[in-house]
């Protein structure tokens, strides 16, 4: 069992021991009603961890969404540290791809290929890793791939970020997602893309505007 001494960052998922998540669904009556909610831990399925609400109750706060066939509804909840069993890295790209639609393959095996050129990660949140964390059904016909990509070697981040506007140009879905540093902060790919010289930079703690040269310095 891990001994938690900060909240897990942004974008980790979090499995905790069965009997605590139990504990939790019984003390929330407006949980009770989702049945996939019940076995959700037994399951070895995950939640991912999220920035703590105003006013919140102490704990380890998480969350999951419900597929689309249960209303999509997102799930919010904190959990006491001695609940968490485990906390690990959302799935890569090439480990998720299997799952989706066959119309999507050719423009995931052309990401792979991108995210090898330029040295960088890309793991997937969204529907694309909840299916693939569960098996249950959350692509739909309309689902976007939302992707999180390591920052690359500063001089080569334009072309990085060019090659994915191309590559979503002819895509069958809309490819959404971030990139973010070694710290869990990000930024969407569309505003550096945009050239701008701020961004809604995303950490654990808060969302706020910063410089984008700020938020890249940490590269090379």
């Amino acid at each position: 069992m891990p001994r938690l001494d900060r909240d897990p960052p942004r974008h980790s998922l979090v499995r905790v021991h069965a009997r605590a998540w139990q504990a939790s669904l019984a003390a929330q009556p407006a949980l009770q009603g989702e049945p996939v909610l019940r076995d959700w831990a037994a399951r070895g399925w995950p939640l991912i961890a999220r920035r703590a609400l105003p006013g919140e109750a102490a704990g380890v706060p998480l969350g999951l969404p419900l597929p689309p066939a249960l209303g999509k509804r997102r799930i919010a909840i904190t959990m006491p540290t001695d609940a968490i069993e485990s906390v690990f890295s959302l799935p890569s790209l090439r480990d998720a791809m299997a799952g989706a639609p066959l119309s999507w393959q050719a423009t995931l095996h052309h990401l792979v290929g991108v995210a090898e050129d330029f040295q960088v990660e890309v793991r997937v949140f969204g529907s694309l890793a909840w299916q693939a964390l569960t098996g249950l059904a959350y692509l739909g016909a309309n689902s976007d791939l939302d992707l999180l990509w390591t920052l690359p070697a500063r001089a080569r981040l334009a072309d990085l970020l060019a090659t994915l506007a191309m590559i979503e140009a002819r895509a069958p879905m809309r490819l959404d997602g971030e990139f973010v540093r070694a710290d869990g902060a990000g930024v969407n790919w569309r505003e550096l893309h945009a050239g701008a010289g701020e961004a809604l930079v995303k950490t654990r703690e808060a969302a706020r505007l910063e410089p984008v040269a700020a938020f890249l310095g940490a590269t090379v």
